[in-house]
């Protein structure tokens, strides 16, 4: 299937406690062409990721019971890796970092326009989706015991594959496109479909992907931090 039909008919969930927004946000996003399912609470979400496969979850923070930060932190201890963009209402540069330090892979603060979310929800989509059959394949990029598959958005080692998020997954095939040559943060964030997100939020992420290719993130080997420029990857055995 044709990446952007893909993304046109992806399955999103949305989760919000606020049963009107929920209902417009399902309308509307419907409306574009989307599959829409949606929840009340974390425990309804959990429920349907259990009983369905979705492409994308749209899910609000401030919820009652457990929150949306704190699914989304669950869900990757369990190792789900489905994208989620989080909506809050609270959208300071410390609310939008602690998001992605949870798992998001974009972050959208309200009171926001509708088309910003469906752009922003196909911008993660065609992150995601697989390369056109016509792009020329990139060579799998080995950092040390480990390979990093840009083609299939896949990390592998001796231990089996290890999960990344989305927005891992496209952090480090955007450093392995350009490996030996440094990034600034802006770049970065471009590259990631989330040019506003900030520095900090481009920081988090870089300490998060390093948790999973570095033996020792405290001493980086591959992953550098360029100080005043960005960052650089430097793969090798």
């Amino acid at each position: 299937m044709p990446a952007d039909l893909a993304v046109e008919t992806a399955h999103l969930l949305v989760v919000d406690d606020d049963a009107r927004l929920r209902a417009l946000l399902q309308r509307f996003l419907a409306e574009q062409g989307f599959r829409v399912t949606g929840a009340p609470d974390s425990a309804a979400a959990r429920q349907a990721l259990s009983a369905m496969a979705f492409d994308l979850v749209v899910l609000d923070v401030m919820m009652p019971g457990e929150t949306g930060l704190q699914l989304v932190e669950s869900l990757r201890r369990e190792g789900n890796d489905v994208p989620v963009l989080m909506l809050t209402a609270r959208g300071g540069p410390d609310d939008r970092v602690a998001g992605f330090e949870g798992g998001a892979d974009d972050y959208l603060a309200k009171p926001f326009d509708p088309r910003e979310l469906a752009l922003r929800i196909r911008t993660i989509l065609r992150r995601a989706a697989p390369p056109p059959a016509t792009a020329l394949p990139q060579a799998p990029v080995q950092l040390g015991m480990r390979w990093f598959d840009a083609e299939r958005s896949e990390l592998r080692g001796p231990e089996g594959t290890i999960r990344l998020t989305g927005g891992e997954a496209a952090l480090l095939a955007a450093l392995a496109r350009r490996a030996g040559d440094v990034l600034s943060r802006e770049e970065i964030a471009a590259a990631l479909g989330t040019p506003e997100a900030g520095e900090r939020a481009v920081d988090v992420q870089v300490t998060r992907l390093r948790r999973k290719i570095e033996p020792d993130p405290r001493e980086p080997r591959f992953l550098h931090t360029v100080r005043h420029r960005g960052y650089v990857l430097r793969p090798g055995p």
